[in-house]
């Protein structure tokens, strides 16, 4: 017997287009679509402007000034780093879109100037940021709602998306809008990994698209670790590049900065505890950290931990699609996905377009949350007001997650959640990978999602937490099913049992299905056929 979630009270809304998320694609996608003339509301699973990866960064963005062969070397460098998997046209779209943007915040965010009065525009704090971002939405007409998760997709009697549906977490009850376009930036996924600010990102914009029949790409680039202070959330990776490192008996090892430094200690960590000292950072950084990452020294200062002279361990958290490259694919320059309606910005998409098989890192991927987020916000506005019904009767996609069965024995949520965990957060599984590993991983998530469809032990009365699980549990799937498939080594999805780049993947993997999912080999198009201009890959 199944038994849908408690009725209680629905905030029934309009919109001509609906934002998920309101981190820094989800601000500039509602942003955008208002300039056009749209009716906006944007939902937020936490507080926009204080939720997502953005709020709590010190943010660098891909700042290319237009003169000669500037940008045309920008991108050729990023280019040689992305393994034939990006777009130089799209490169130079994010370049541009980006350096005509930021000096539009002017009166939202107070950039500072160098010693010789000009604007520095590169380098932003994240929390002031996002703070002037919300401003900028409600001054531009938007409605937020704050604390109020989306958890389906809403189809009309034709089967096209017409709106979403949720739980408002604080003021009770739930929500449902129709709406003519939707824009997922609902952020990545890192498995609750104690990343600094994703929290609320758990692959659910990712589930919402493919219930509706969304292809995602790129999923198996999602092995991105990050180090951090041991028991610290506190990501900010740049002052490690300064680091000295040592073993648990003091002895130095063999740990430099560069392309190598991720996996050199990620094997160090596998033999046991490693130690850093950041006293060659120089001191015209320290003086500036405070500024650049206010967060940065806290969980130092909480220890009375002195990084500059003291020893302390470290450890490397798993950032899975956050800096990691895969995502919904999107198909033309308004960042559409696959299916009609739905748009996809930020995290949410994916990155291949610019990072190839390689993270976008900071810079890359701010400019993408930036850009594809404007773009996304424009397209759906305009497909919204070329269609103007709205009160149509709508119905879910299915919703894995959002119902319970009476008659089963569910297992308990935080199981689950570890059981996924275990095989997305290990180093020896995820970073280091092998055909047999993958397989082996894949076997154990299958399971955990045949039990998620099963019914899982859901609060009535918090339906986000087992959505939650489902979303985490399909990402998980989808980016190891990726893996198994691309059976190379190419960018950051290194193989053990093919660690070569091999031709015949020059390709792009679609991959789509919930229950069953399925991949295409997309081949990338030939130097003398470059794909077709205003559309994506």
């Amino acid at each position: 017997m199944t038994i849908p979630l408690a009725s209680r009270t629905t905030l029934d809304l309009v919109a001509d287009v609906l934002i998920i998320g309101g981190g820094l694609a989800g601000t500039w996608a509602a942003v955008a679509a208002a300039r056009e003339g749209a009716r906006v509301i944007l939902v937020d699973k936490g507080y926009c402007g204080t939720s997502g990866v953005t709020a709590t960064a010190g943010p660098g963005h891909w700042w290319v000034p237009p003169l000669p062969g500037a940008r045309e070397a920008a991108i050729d460098k990023r280019l040689a780093t992305a393994h034939g998997l990006a777009d130089a046209r799209w490169m130079a779209r994010i370049i541009d879109t980006t350096w005509t943007s930021l000096p539009t915040l002017a009166g939202y965010y107070d950039f500072p100037q160098n010693e010789q009065g000009v604007t520095q525009y590169r380098g932003l704090r994240g929390p002031e940021y996002l703070r002037g971002m919300r401003r900028l939405v409600l001054d531009s007409g938007v409605t937020i709602l704050d604390h109020s998760p989306a958890l389906e997709l809403l189809r009309n009697e034709r089967g096209e998306v017409a709106g979403a549906r949720g739980w408002r977490r604080q003021a009770g009850g739930d929500w449902q809008i129709r709406a003519g376009a939707v824009v997922l930036a609902s952020g990545g996924c890192a498995f609750l990994s104690r990343l600094l600010g994703s929290h609320t990102n758990t692959g659910d914009g990712y589930l919402m698209a493919a219930e509706a029949g969304a292809e995602l790409s790129g999923m198996e680039f999602s092995s991105y670790y990050c180090i951090a202070a041991a028991g610290s959330s506190m990501t900010r990776s740049m002052v490690y590049s300064f680091g000295e490192y040592f073993d648990a008996a003091d002895r130095p090892l063999n740990i430099s900065t560069g392309p190598d430094f991720t996996d050199a200690l990620a094997k160090a960590l596998l033999n046991g505890p490693v130690f850093c000292r950041l006293h060659r950072v120089p001191p015209h950084i320290r003086a500036q950290l405070p500024v650049i990452q206010p967060n940065l020294m806290l969980p130092f200062d909480r220890r009375g931990v002195d990084p500059w002279r003291d020893r302390f361990a470290v450890t490397l958290h798993p950032e899975g699609t956050i800096r990691g490259v895969g995502g919904l694919r999107v198909i033309d320059d308004d960042c559409q996905t696959t299916v009609p309606g739905v748009f996809a910005a930020g995290d949410a998409a994916s990155r291949e377009l610019i990072a190839g098989a390689t993270s976008g890192g900071g810079a890359q991927n701010s400019a993408w949350a930036l850009s594809s987020g404007q773009y996304a916000g424009r397209g759906a506005a305009r497909r919204a007001l070329g269609n103007p019904e709205r009160n149509v009767a709508l119905q879910g996609f299915g919703g894995a997650g959002l119902q319970s069965r009476l008659s089963c024995t569910a297992t308990r949520p935080n199981e689950l959640i570890q059981r996924i965990q275990a095989q997305v957060h290990p180093l020896e599984k995820n970073l280091f990978r092998s055909g047999s590993g993958i397989g082996r991983s894949l076997q154990a998530l299958d399971s955990v999602w045949d039990e998620v469809r099963e019914g899982l032990s859901v609060d009535q009365d918090n339906p986000l937490r087992a959505r939650e699980i489902a979303a985490m549990a399909a990402t998980a799937r989808w980016c190891y099913s990726a893996a198994e498939q691309r059976k190379e080594s190419r960018g950051m999805h290194q193989r053990s049992d093919t660690p070569e780049q091999n031709p015949q993947f020059d390709a792009h993997l679609r991959i789509a299905g919930v229950d069953q999912p399925w991949i295409r080999h997309d081949p990338l198009p030939s130097s003398l056929n470059p794909s077709p201009q205003g559309n994506a890959q």
